[in-house]
């Protein structure tokens, strides 16, 4: 059937249909059958001539012309005159009798026949123009969408990575490293998936999607869990190892909702289906607290914790682990837990540390990705070790800096004093109050405090000048004076220096023993605030 006999009604019906077989705009196809038409009428009228084709939108006509463009002469175009698409105001009165310069003369044309040929072409430069509008609608499409959670049936399996069809609108791509481990799918099975990105491409956008990203999980239980969807409930962060063990932290500003309770369901019910989505990842489900200390003993689930000491400048925590002789660990009978459950699956005693560290050191590390803090595992042997030589080392430093006995260090050590700068500036009340102490006792010892800093201070910045480094570095209290002056050796004398740093080059600068990533990371962010002005969301 050609164009030319087709009924006019029923080519609006056509094209109608294909837009909405193709979801795209029905404007796009009405355009694309335009210019397929026009191809063909330049084949039988010229290809040198500008022909247009028109479609009405309400009955269907199609209407051939042939555009002029009215010049004053020839040679008022110079090079650029083309007798085919351009008359003269006498040559243009043959169609168009008032006829001025800058006008546009239409000649209407027959409409031409449509041989077999002919209808192929067209309708390849249709399907071509509507492939290109579908691509372009699907990128539209899913562009705005990444994040979001969206359900695929499998369509073919290659080499580990996985191509599924999205509801029947696209193709995505789930790459192998992101799919959840040991999890076998095959052709129709029916899974979810989160958008990760979504990339132009010539042969159609690519739908990136996974199924190992925390915000996976997090949008899981926002579609289960109705409180976190409508926010009454938040999940305030998320550590997974895919298709293992995951830990979310919530909260709520609602006292009378148990976030964790509401999180989980009664029975389970409402994390059962998440479970199940993720393979049966183990998923612990914790309060989150702004106070670090609380934090981080909620993330440590199931370790039972004797107590948590935090240093806030370097987001590190030793977790003191209180020991059970008693406790008793029992194991399923995975495979993979056959060397630690002993022989013929039975129970094997495991030491509260151990549980605490999780099998690969599993449990400390989901915990310190959940809060974002640096944790270490201790038991009360280690700490009370631990603690021991601190008492020490702050013993010498306050008998050295302060000239006082090793009587009256412990005193202020028993009383939670750590540093000459708590003594200095401490209200002198909480000096007054320690037994054995007078307020003339309390004064002379913030003035010997005083003294003694002003001393560090002024040596600090005379060694720190020595060694060339500028004082906005050595002002930069970030980082402990050690580590400017070590910064200083190796090159590094101004916070432009520091700023211009990546991360891993801070790091094998100063070792791995001294400086780790995530705290590398905060520092050089840090410097580039301060030298640059530029904050986390700039660097986003």
């Amino acid at each position: 059937m050609s164009f030319e006999s087709m009924p006019r009604q029923d080519l609006l019906l056509a094209i109608e249909s294909l837009a909405n077989e193709k979801m795209i705009d029905k404007e796009i196809v009405f355009e694309s059958l335009e210019i397929a038409i026009a191809k063909i009428a330049k084949h039988k009228y010229g290809e040198e001539f500008n022909i247009v084709v028109d479609i009405d939108r309400k009955n269907g006509a199609i209407i051939v012309k042939r555009l002029f463009e009215v010049i004053e002469s020839p040679e008022s175009k110079g090079d650029d005159y083309n007798p085919n698409t351009m008359l003269t105001p006498k040559q243009a009165k043959k169609y168009k009798e008032d006829a001025q310069v800058g006008d546009v003369i239409e000649d209407i044309l027959p409409e031409p026949e449509f041989g077999r040929m002919a209808f192929q072409t067209a309708r390849q430069i249709m399907s071509m123009r509507v492939r290109d509008a579908e691509k372009g609608r699907q990128y539209e499409e899913f562009k705005d969408n990444i994040g979001d959670i969206v359900s695929c049936v499998v369509k073919r399996i290659e080499h580990g990575n996985v191509i599924v069809d999205i509801n029947g609108r696209a193709e995505g791509y789930i790459k192998n490293t992101e799919m959840i481990p040991f999890q076998k799918v095959a052709i129709g099975d029916r899974i979810r998936a989160l958008i990760m990105d979504v990339i132009r491409s010539n042969t159609g956008p690519q739908i990136i999607l996974t199924r190992t990203h925390p915000l996976f999980m997090e949008k899981l239980f926002a579609q289960e869990v109705p409180e976190i969807y409508e926010g009454i409930i938040k999940i305030k962060s998320v550590a997974r190892d895919p298709g293992s063990h995951a830990k979310i932290a919530v909260e709520t500003q609602e006292p009378r909702i148990d976030a964790v309770g509401m999180t989980v369901g009664i029975k389970g019910t409402r994390i059962q289906p998440v479970i199940n989505e993720c393979y049966g990842e183990k998923i612990d489900v914790v309060l989150y607290s702004e106070d670090p200390a609380v934090f981080i003993l909620n993330a440590m689930t199931p370790a039972k914790v004797e107590k948590i000491i935090v240093d806030e400048d370097t987001k590190k925590a030793n977790v003191v682990i209180k020991e059970d002789p008693e406790q008793e660990f029992v194991f399923n009978q995975k495979s993979d837990d056959k060397e630690e459950s002993g022989e013929n699956g039975k129970n094997k005693k495991r030491d509260a540390k151990s549980i605490a560290i999780g099998r690969n050191g599993q449990n400390v590390k989901l915990a310190s990705m959940l809060t974002g803090w640096e944790i270490n595992v201790v038991d009360e042997k280690e700490e009370k070790e631990r603690s021991e030589k601190e008492r020490i080392e702050k013993t010498e430093l306050f008998t050295n800096a302060l000239k006082i006995d090793d009587a009256v260090a412990e005193r202020l050590i028993n009383d939670g004093f750590r540093s000459i700068e708590e003594i200095a500036y401490v209200d002198k009340s909480e000096l007054d109050a320690i037994e054995g102490f007078s307020p003339e006792i309390s004064t002379e010892l913030q003035n010997r405090a005083k003294k003694y800093l002003e001393e560090q201070e002024k040596s600090y910045f005379e060694q720190g000048h020595a060694n060339g480094i500028q004082d906005d570095l050595l002002n930069f209290t970030f980082v402990k004076r050690e580590t400017i002056m070590e910064l200083g050796k190796q090159g590094i004398k101004s916070l432009e220096d520091l700023a211009d740093l990546a991360s891993d080059e801070l790091v094998e600068i100063l070792g791995q023993d001294k400086m780790k990533m995530s705290l590398a990371n905060r520092i050089i962010m840090k410097a580039r605030e301060i030298a640059y002005g530029i904050t986390e969301d700039d660097k986003e």
